[in-house]
């Protein structure tokens, strides 16, 4: 266990979610209970707690659009797909990445934008698909970069939370996921909403519905129920100096994302490794202090994680599982999550949800307002 400073200030408080019509689905018994309008982290307490109510709302009305274009872009034989985008909407494209190669066997590339904007290179695009994601849809360089590959002539697919925005309008197609506005600076809702629509696009292209997802909003509402559970591993990790998550195949885009979540909300150092690339020479700096934080997809993904959980319990690492009940039976501490019966490829969706309430947790013990990272904007623009 990582060792406690003496004299630690008492475990924090949960923060109640403001009362709001968007803060919890009609379909929940939970009610929101009001909070001084100062609270630190209330923005993003209520962000969360909106995540299953998003996931219905892309099931039930977005899902028809999203099938409408996945059919239009599959009529047009895509060879290959580059994805574009840049922090927290990066870890969705590398989601896309995977589902793409394994579900279509698709081979996609993580586009280098300053390639284009910086170098001025321009490639030929014919019949690849460029898929850009990004919240607001207004950094200039994905702009700049997804119209100099629509005149390379790529198909380009835009993937936002703002239909209006600039990068929509100098895209082919677009897709809305809907999350409603997002104020807090740590991305959550607009991040799962990503998730869930890239998803069902790929499972457009091949023809399918999506019908794995159907069971995401509900087992989403029961995880964020449990942020006691969370609170309480907060509390053992608060004062940790550096964090390293890891896992494989789908897992891994999650901890990416959770690594991010981390550092911009808690400002702790976390570095996150594919496991595969951890046994290639970070583990070198796993002790028993820094807590190993471990993503066990239930499926591939998980059985391919399997040696490298071995070996950090081997180095008798601080190891946190969040996955299935029997790895996590085996690690220091963990969260339990319900992945019988639920597809591998739609995991992450709920993989993460725990994650940023650890973020966030973590931030409120170590007296600080996840709500406004510090030297952080809402839009980042980049060229």
């Amino acid at each position: 266990m990582t060792a406690t400073p003496p004299d630690p200030q008492p475990d924090a408080q949960p923060v109640p979610v403001e009362a709001d019509a968007q803060s919890v689905p009609a379909e929940s018994d939970a009610q929101p209970v009001p909070v001084e309008s100062d609270r630190p982290g209330r923005i993003m307490a209520r962000e969360m707690a909106e995540q299953p109510a998003v996931l219905r709302r892309i099931l039930e009305e977005g899902a028809p659009r999203i099938q409408d274009v996945a059919q239009r872009v599959a009529a047009r034989k895509p060879r290959f797909v580059l994805l574009t985008a840049r922090g927290t909407s990066d870890n969705a494209a590398l989601y896309a990445k995977y589902l793409l190669e394994i579900r279509l066997g698709l081979p996609c590339g993580l586009a280098s934008m300053s390639t284009t904007t910086a170098y001025g290179a321009r490639p030929d695009l014919t019949d690849v698909l460029m898929i850009t994601v990004s919240q607001s849809g207004g950094s200039p360089d994905l702009v700049a970069s997804t119209r100099a590959a629509r005149e390379a002539g790529a198909i380009t697919l835009a993937v936002t939370n703002n239909p209006d925005s600039p990068l929509a309008a100098v895209s082919e197609y677009h897709l809305d996921i809907m999350a409603g506005p997002e104020k807090a600076l740590p991305a959550t809702k607009t991040y799962t909403a990503s998730l869930l629509a890239l998803y069902l696009f790929v499972e457009g292209l091949r023809g399918g519905e999506g019908a794995q997802a159907k069971v995401l909003p509900d087992l989403a509402e029961q995880l964020l129920a449990r942020q006691d559970e969370i609170r309480t591993l907060a509390s053992r990790y608060r004062f940790a100096e550096r964090m390293v998550i890891t896992s494989r195949g789908y897992g891994y885009p999650t901890a990416k994302e959770a690594a991010l979540k981390l550092m911009e909300t808690s400002y702790i150092p976390a570095l996150s490794y594919s496991g595969a690339d951890l046994l290639h020479g970070p583990l070198a700096m796993v002790d028993n202090i820094s807590p190993v934080i471990a993503v066990v997809t239930d499926g591939r993904g998980g059985a391919a994680l399997q040696p490298v959980l071995d070996r950090l319990r081997g180095r008798g690492a601080d190891l946190v599982v969040i996955g299935p009940r029997p790895q996590v039976e085996q690690a220091s501490a963990g969260f339990v999550l319900p992945t019988e019966g639920v597809a591998e490829e739609v995991q992450p969706i709920l993989e993460i949800l725990p994650l940023q309430l650890l973020a966030y947790e973590v931030t409120i013990a170590r007296g600080q307002d996840p709500d406004a990272p510090r030297a952080l904007a809402k839009v980042t623009e980049t060229r």
